[in-house]
């Protein structure tokens, strides 16, 4: 499948510091794409590199097949960006931003109110367009900053923490905004550190780590690649048992849990409860834990993924 996007070997320095050292990635057509790192990992050096706001020191950025540094017409013209920070006008209305920012993405005059309209319509505004958005809340004013930065319909757009500091409500709002934008054939590029909406809205997922991509492809094949797909099953107990009497296929937790990794379930958890009643050890609850994307990144980066 053709790349809308490519990065192919980025490298970028600041001084001695290397910020990426080769990352390389696609983003199809139509795809939603999660981009994940631990802080100073090079996520924010590769979207500003995408953005236009860093030059690569070696390497190659690609959009639509077309260099955005080569010669001709600029492809960015074809991409939006969703900055982390609210970059509004608070003295304006919501209607007046949107205005302005269709004017600076060079949406064509006549076209500005309906844009503006559709915009109003799709983050749910419509009642409050014409209040200064200094009265409006943070979730309101993501929806907004989301929507001044795809008013001239482009075909990628990069989105950098779209759901920082937003209550739940207002996140939820902001996947319905984004999954209907995408079913209108744009291609998504998501940073984030919210590991478990990545997991549950992007369709791949890449992670880079110290400049490079360690690790990418859809969840079900991250996890096959890394944690396996064995089941936990943690028993919190009121007591440990001594070493020499641990039933067998248990470990002791930091936390004193026990747990064991199995893959049936259904079939170990019996035995495993009939153990530990023959080794005097209360169990006071049972969970079973799937692995999760937050496993494979301490997998892969040993480190936890945090703002």
């Amino acid at each position: 499948m053709t790349a809308v996007l490519s990065v192919t070997d980025a490298v970028k320095c600041f001084g001695a510091t290397r910020a990426l050292d080769g990352a390389s990635f696609v983003l199809r057509p139509g795809e939603w794409l999660g981009l994940l790192g631990p802080n100073g990992a090079g996520k924010t050096t590769l979207v500003r590199a995408v953005s236009g706001r860093v030059r690569l020191d070696r390497g190659r950025i690609d959009l639509f097949g077309q260099p955005l540094d080569g010669p001709g017409k600029d492809p960015r013209r074809r991409l939006g960006i969703v900055p982390q920070e609210i970059a509004l006008y608070p003295a304006l209305t919501a209607r007046e931003n949107l205005a302005a920012f269709a004017a600076l993405c060079r949406v064509p005059g006549g076209e500005i109110r309906d844009r503006v309209a559709w915009a109003l319509d799709w983050t749910g505004l419509g009642d409050r367009a014409d209040e200064p958005i200094k009265r409006f809340s943070g979730g309101m004013k993501r929806r907004l900053n989301i929507a001044c930065g795809v008013l001239h319909r482009p075909e990628v757009v990069l989105l950098d923490e779209p759901t920082v500091g937003v209550d739940p409500q207002s996140r939820q709002r902001i996947w319905e905004m984004l999954e209907k934008l995408r079913a209108d054939g744009a291609s998504l590029l998501l940073a984030t550190h919210q590991l478990d909406e990545a997991e549950r809205v992007c369709e791949r997922i890449v992670i880079i780590d110290h400049g490079r991509m360690i690790a990418g492809g859809t969840f079900a094949e991250l996890v096959a690649r890394t944690v396996g797909n064995k089941r936990w099953v943690v028993f919190a107990v009121d007591r440990q048992p001594p070493g020499a009497s641990l039933p067998d296929g248990l470990a002791i937790a930091p936390d004193g849990t026990l747990r064991a990794a199995v893959e049936d379930v259904a079939g170990e958890l019996s035995r495993l409860l009939s153990a530990l009643h023959a080794a005097g050890v209360g169990v006071v609850d049972v969970r079973i834990e799937t692995p999760s994307l937050q496993a494979v990144f301490l997998h892969l980066t040993g480190r936890e993924l945090r703002e």
